[in-house]
């Protein structure tokens, strides 16, 4: 997929932002948007592997096995968001802090579906009320409540649903 500018949504940050397909050499900056982003949503979360064995697992397991796209922002081209789409399950999407309601990850999302033009699903944690509020926005219908024990965290999840009108 080519870069593809878009502007923020809002007047208080004008500086665009690109999607373009991850590569193998974004593992590090895509695991550091996800740490900091879990960070800052969601610090009741244990912390469950340490920084290496994160950037290992998106090296070794997410980018061979999924379609990711960053969004990257600036001169210096920094990734500021990503998703992993694995098959029809948005398996992670996530915004560095700094950037979250400025329309990236409406962007991200709308990707996303334009792979999986007919249905998706994903998971997010039940506490998570901001994430499930975009989604909802967004389409997504709530449907299995779960106690936690089908994720690491043992936190409460709901797992969401999407399909083409």
């Amino acid at each position: 997929m080519p870069s593809t500018p878009h502007h923020a949504d809002t007047t208080a940050d004008p500086e665009p932002f690109r999607l373009r397909t991850a590569v193998a050499a974004d593992a590090a900056e895509i695991t550091a948007v996800f740490l900091a982003s879990r960070a800052a949503a969601l610090p009741y979360l244990p912390r469950l592997y340490s920084d290496e064995e994160t950037l290992g697992f998106f090296e070794h397991v997410v980018l061979p096995s999924c379609t990711v796209w960053v969004a990257e922002q600036g001169e210096d081209a920094r990734i500021v968001g990503f998703a992993a789409l694995d098959e029809t399950v948005l398996d992670h999407l996530y915004l560095h802090p700094d950037v979250r309601r400025r329309g990236i990850g409406t962007a991200l999302l709308e990707t996303v579906k334009q792979a999986s033009p007919e249905q998706l699903s994903l998971h997010c944690f039940q506490r998570n009320t901001d994430a499930r509020a975009f989604y909802e926005r967004h389409g997504f219908t709530a449907g299995e409540f779960d106690d936690g024990s089908r994720n690491e965290e043992n936190e409460p999840d709901v797992t969401y649903h999407w399909t083409a009108r």
